[in-house]
């Protein structure tokens, strides 16, 4: 008896020859692998380093006194106020704050004010940066008035993990990989299939629609995964990329990765229904990869920007994954902790695919 047309191996063997051609593309290898690669041996290489020193102020220190007045004029020092005790106990051991400093008025009389301020091992760098500026500021404040010893500074240290550039280049760069490998990968993909008559001829036979999506969807996230993992990888052994669960890290980290993959593959689809022709492509891709490739927070945190700028930045899909890996690999979060970042990828994926159901052209 002649056995029934599975689509299922349709769309196995589909995605099996998809992988087959993607493997062998040059732009494929450069986008999700060479590029992002290139990045990471350059920021790996560079080390570790800043422009910012944030110094929190504890609760309960007294806020009109000279030294908090004074730190506020230092552009180096960023002050992070509104945080209560935890919340900055927390951020100084994994690094999110360089110090934390409590200043409170001397019932004794003199010293007048009495600063405590503890640093973190996680960030000794920018920890002797404002170690300097604190002692200046000291001199200064003490000089300025008659009586001597106006204020006074203690000083401790406590230990948290050493933070370095590549735990923030890194995912940013598989981010972005993600994103030209959803893009440009799927764009071009699925234009040539049209232009070539590939498509026409597969309605011919039984292979439904959704087989050929499908096929050609789980090739693009198999390689993205792959490429995802050899970053990884590389950023762990070759320069401590910081993974804290080992395995189950980088596990989470590859869920996310294939969740933007397939949002990303969404942008594609857009495209490939709007362009006309191959080369306008390129433009149309670009158009969306590159404003978020610049203000995602893939070389620099998205707080450097200007403040008219952050909402955009806080409203593309790849600050979301960007953020979401960084939380997972350096902080040790599992995938509930960073659900908030799933579900906004999650709604810009059913929008895009929303879009793209309106404008793909299957001939």
């Amino acid at each position: 008896m002649k056995k029934p047309y599975s689509n299922t191996k349709a769309t196995l063997a589909l995605a099996k020859a998809s992988f087959r051609s993607i493997m062998r593309s040059p732009s494929a290898v450069v986008f999700t692998l060479a590029f992002p690669l290139i990045f990471i041996l350059v920021f790996g290489f560079l080390g570790g380093g800043g422009v910012k020193v944030d110094l929190a102020i504890a609760p309960g220190s007294d806020v009109q006194n000279p030294i908090i007045g004074a730190l506020e004029k230092i552009a180096v020092v960023r002050l992070v106020k509104d945080q209560n005790a935890a919340e900055v106990k927390t951020n100084l051991e994994k690094g999110h704050l360089d110090a934390v400093i409590s200043v409170q008025k001397n019932p004794a009389g003199l010293p007048a004010f009495i600063a405590d301020v503890k640093y973190t091992s996680a960030s000794m760098d920018k920890g002797n940066i404002l170690k300097s500026i604190l002692n200046n500021l000291l001199y200064s404040l003490n000089t300025q008035n008659v009586k001597p010893t106006v204020a006074q500074i203690k000083e401790s240290t406590v230990t948290g993990r050493i933070y370095r550039t590549i735990d923030f280049i890194l995912p940013g760069q598989l981010g972005f990989s993600l994103l030209s490998t959803g893009v440009f990968g799927t764009a071009f993909v699925f234009f040539s299939l049209r232009q070539t008559l590939v498509i026409k001829r597969f309605f011919a036979t039984p292979v439904k629609r959704s087989s050929i999506v499908i096929g050609e969807g789980l090739a693009r996230i198999g390689f993205a995964l792959i490429g995802a993992l050899f970053i990884i990888l590389v950023g762990h052994f070759f320069f401590h990329f910081t993974l804290i669960h080992g395995t189950i890290t980088v596990l989470n980290m590859l869920v996310l990765a294939a969740i933007g993959v397939i949002v990303f593959m969404g942008f594609g689809f857009v495209v490939s229904g709007l362009a006309k022709s191959e080369s306008t492509i390129p433009p149309i891709s670009n158009i969306i990869t590159l404003p978020q490739f610049l203000l995602s927070g893939t070389f620099f945190s998205i707080n450097a920007f200007p403040s008219w700028l952050q909402p955009i930045s806080r409203a593309l899909p790849l600050t979301y994954l960007n953020d979401a890996m960084r939380k997972v690999a350096f902080e040790g979060a599992g995938l509930w902790d960073v659900k908030h970042q799933i579900l906004i990828m999650l709604i810009w994926g059913l929008g895009i695919y929303a879009v793209a159901v309106k404008v793909f052209k299957w001939e």
